[in-house]
């Protein structure tokens, strides 16, 4: 089974590389495969690719999800 995750890009590295975030846990990653990605934005990440990039509505909602089931460090929204 596969699994990508919703994470947030915290910064930007040369060679489109950048650093993203998953409640406090932090990755550099590939953004090779997104074009146009900014600092804020949510991506889909998958074996340290992002592969598209998400709304951050849904972004959250995902994450939330994932939470309340255990399968994420993000904490399940109150």
């Amino acid at each position: 089974m596969c699994l990508a995750l919703p994470v947030r890009v915290i910064e930007l590295r040369d060679g489109d590389r950048g650093v993203v975030d998953l409640g406090g846990v932090r990755k550099e990653v590939s953004l090779a495969l997104v074009d146009g990605v900014s600092v804020g934005d949510y991506v889909i990440l998958h074996v340290g690719y992002a592969l598209t990039r998400l709304d951050p509505d849904e972004a959250q909602k995902t994450l939330e999800t994932f939470a309340a089931a255990g399968l994420s460090p993000e904490p399940a929204a109150p």
